[in-house]
């Protein structure tokens, strides 16, 4: 029979495995979903249930509570040793709302008592499959974005992101060089090493050179290498850091910063791959991917003559513009959390028993990280996290901990001296935190400043109530008693 003309396979709507010692309830499951379009196998006990698990990949199970040789809670606990995913209904003769929450604390994921109603059974089993499937599908999208970003150090969900972690991605396995721009404290060390990691080179150093940090003669023995005698002090050989580097990456950061006698030295080993150590008259040939990144405007240095244009265009065959913090708000929760946990383990503080951070901003201190611009980026972010970290006394991070200068820059004044007046100009924030202050003040003083009996006539948490006194600087006195 031609292609054409073979007969359309049905297509299952999902593989179901009835374990049920009643060849009844058997036969009337495997009917009704076959019916419907599911692939259905069946099992007559617990022992033959659980070989058919084993073997089998399936989409639901239905298990029978009460069977001879095991009761379905204790297969139940079985499958769930095995697969923590796959959903399970439990059906039973023996319905009660204590075997109901003893099956759903047990990993069910429903019940149904005997006998049941075929279309709702029909309903919860879609139901169920679309809800795993998706769940799935979720798990494999965030495998496949792991797999497709391999860069554990980078912390991003915004769309300009994801559009640079995209270019690393496509640009790490070639051999091109790459020139990365952006303001300071973007990350751009960090997107530096991302192309290495990910490139063909990985197994190979990759050696970064602060190209503004060290004076011209010393840059060029460092880059190049000296022979012994070259100058004062020579007092042996040294490799340079492009001969350190052979086969591997070597990174400029602030390429601007290189004078135009070491823009000249650099061009040449970008043009023929090789480069004489100072004092040697000899070249030694070499293989080095040459990433280089800059906060400068090098479009504009090379108009004033400040830059070569040759090597301005050797060096940016690719750009990749980092995006400032302040284009990318959508990530300062994320890079948060990130940083917490770097700092948290550093300090030994506010774990949990498997190692992760417990700290976290209160509301108005998140509102201020958000409102702020951060005008140092990244790393300007991770030094307050840090900050926060070194001098929290609780997991709850207040106000009062975050810089002076991103208060300053949103508005907010740490709490105000006793008796001083608020200003005209206050936020919002200042004014609730003045009434707030006030206000517990006031109750304090009239139940002779006990917290408990404070709490209860704010109608706050205790909890809630200390922390407000540690926000807001109030100081608490118990008074004497008068005689």
């Amino acid at each position: 029979m031609p292609d054409s003309e073979l007969p359309d396979l049905p297509v299952s709507r999902g593989r179901v495995l009835v374990i049920d010692d009643e060849a009844d309830i058997r036969e009337g499951l495997e009917t009704l979903l076959d019916l419907e379009g599911f692939t259905v196998q069946t099992a007559e006990n617990a022992t033959e249930g659980l070989k058919k698990f084993e073997a089998g990949i399936y989409d639901l199970v239905l298990l029978d509570l009460m069977m001879p040789d095991r009761s379905g809670l204790e297969v139940l606990d079985d499958i769930r040793k095995r697969d923590s995913e796959t959903p399970v209904f439990l059906i039973t003769a023996y319905g009660s709302i204590e075997v109901a929450v003893e099956a759903l604390k047990s990993g069910a994921n429903d019940y149904f008592s005997k006998p049941w109603d075929n279309e709702k059974l029909l309903i919860e089993i879609e139901r169920q499959m679309a809800r795993t499937r998706l769940e799935r599908e979720n798990r494999e999208l965030r495998r496949a974005l792991k797999q497709r970003y391999s860069f554990p150090n980078i912390v991003g969900k915004s769309e300009r992101m994801l559009r640079v972690l995209d270019l690393v991605s496509q640009v790490a396995p070639s051999k091109s060089n790459i020139l990365i721009t952006g303001e300071t404290g973007t990350g751009k060390e960090l997107i530096a090493k991302a192309i290495h990691a990910n490139s063909p080179r990985a197994d190979q150093p990759f050696v970064g050179v602060n190209s503004g940090s060290l004076p011209p003669d010393l840059l060029e023995s460092t880059l190049f290498g000296h022979v012994k005698g070259a100058f004062t002090g020579a007092v042996a050989n040294r490799k340079g850091y492009f001969e350190t580097a052979n086969r591997g990456t070597i990174f400029f950061d602030e390429i601007g910063t290189l004078t135009a006698d070491m823009q000249v030295k650099l061009l040449r080993v970008l043009q023929e791959r090789e480069f004489m150590p100072v004092g040697s008259t000899e070249t030694i040939k070499v293989d080095v991917r040459i990433l280089a990144a800059t906060n400068a405007e090098l479009v504009k240095m090379v108009e004033e003559g400040r830059f070569r244009q040759d090597l301005y265009y050797r060096l940016n065959v690719i750009n990749i513009p980092l995006p400032a913090l302040r284009d990318r708000k959508e990530d300062i929760p994320l890079l948060t959390e990130h940083f917490f946990q770097v700092y948290c383990r550093e300090n030994e503080k506010y774990l949990d028993p498997q190692g992760r951070s417990l700290l976290r901003f209160e509301n108005e201190a998140m509102h201020i990280l958000m409102d702020y611009n951060w005008p140092g980026n990244v790393r300007e972010l991770e030094n307050a996290v840090e900050r926060a970290v070194v001098l929290s006394t609780s997991d709850t991070v207040p106000v009062s901990v975050l810089p002076e200068h991103v208060l300053h820059s949103t508005g907010v004044r740490l709490p105000r001296e006793s008796g001083e007046v608020l200003p005209a100009d206050a936020s919002l924030f200042e004014v609730v935190a003045d009434f707030e202050a006030k206000r517990i003040v006031e109750v304090l003083e009239a139940v002779n400043y006990s917290q408990t009996d404070a709490a209860t006539r704010l109608k706050i948490p205790l909890s809630t109530l200390n922390q407000k006194i540690k926000r807001l600087g109030i100081v608490v006195k118990r008074k004497t008693a008068s005689n």
